[in-house]
């Protein structure tokens, strides 16, 4: 789903970094306007749950995986103001999840466009009996939304997609938006099992989840990186990727340790402290 560097053209991915700085900057005023810091921890424990079951691909088609994009799961958790604010911090530059000049298309596709998407069947029917539909709804239409506008964004910078190449490409976000949202149902359905309400529930009264939410993301980061697919994504079966700037985490490994789980676990951990700490002084500043 994240759009790697040297698949843009200049002129889009430029345009769409000049465009996201404004966006996020609104979005972030309107999140902060009467915000509550006890709602700290919930940005910062789902923030980190998500970057966590972001770096777990699973297959979806022959040579092909996805993982969990998480901005309708957001949404439904934390409003979709924070929600999209928590999705930018994920896009963290330290870990090069797609490209560092295509971090305003990844940006606004992801965090702006699929949270906005994902939280509208929720909004119009998440309090009708129709509601766990909903919640599968919005997460399906979160991943098919991004992946329709990024497709747009490569077709006009010029990359090569011929018809049947393009109709694979949109079967495989298919499935993915699919799988995403059967799992945005079960996350919902685990938390409030733990947790009865846990969605409306008053601060103080998540506790119980966001321990369980924690500790799922440790485990994600230190074992479920095991059965990670390591085959790429949709978008990177279009073409070659060009790393134009190499950050620390690139890949979500640390280079100087080798490779294999050890890196790979360390470096998650890693960035589960920065996304929680990150979203937690976001949700302080005043």
């Amino acid at each position: 789903m994240h759009i790697p560097d040297g698949f843009l053209s200049t002129p889009v991915w430029a345009a769409l970094d000049v465009a996201a700085a404004p966006t996020v900057g609104l979005i972030a005023r309107r999140a902060q306007r009467g915000f509550d810091e006890a709602r700290a921890p919930l940005l910062g424990v789902m923030g980190a749950f998500v970057f966590a079951a972001q770096m777990i691909n699973f297959p979806v088609g022959p040579g092909t995986s996805g993982h969990l994009v998480g901005g309708a799961l957001l949404a439904y958790t934390l409003g979709p103001a924070a929600a999209s604010i928590v999705m930018t911090v994920i896009q963290a530059l330290v870990f090069q999840d797609g490209g560092i000049l295509a971090l305003g298309a990844n940006v606004l596709n992801m965090a702006v466009l699929g949270v906005l998407a994902g939280y509208l069947p929720y909004h119009l029917w998440g309090r009708t009996r129709a509601r766990r539909l909903a919640i599968f709804a919005g997460g399906t239409l979160s991943v098919l939304a991004s992946a329709v506008v990024a497709l747009s964004e490569l077709l006009a910078s010029g990359v090569r997609m011929p018809g049947a190449a393009l109709g694979v490409s949109l079967g495989l976000f298919a499935v993915s938006a699919v799988a995403e949202g059967a799992i945005t149902v079960a996350v919902i359905g685990a938390l409030e099992a733990i947790q009865p309400g846990f969605v409306q529930a008053p601060k103080a009264e998540r506790s119980f989840a966001l321990a369980a939410a924690a500790l799922a993301a440790v485990v994600l980061v230190t074992g479920g990186v095991l059965a990670a697919s390591a085959w790429p994504d949709g978008i990177e079966q279009l073409g070659q990727a060009k790393a134009l700037l190499s950050t620390p985490l690139s890949g979500y490994a640390i280079p100087a340790l080798g490779s294999g789980w050890l890196p790979k676990a360390i470096a998650g951990l890693a960035g589960l402290g920065l996304v929680y700490g990150t979203c937690v002084l976001f949700a302080r500043k005043r």
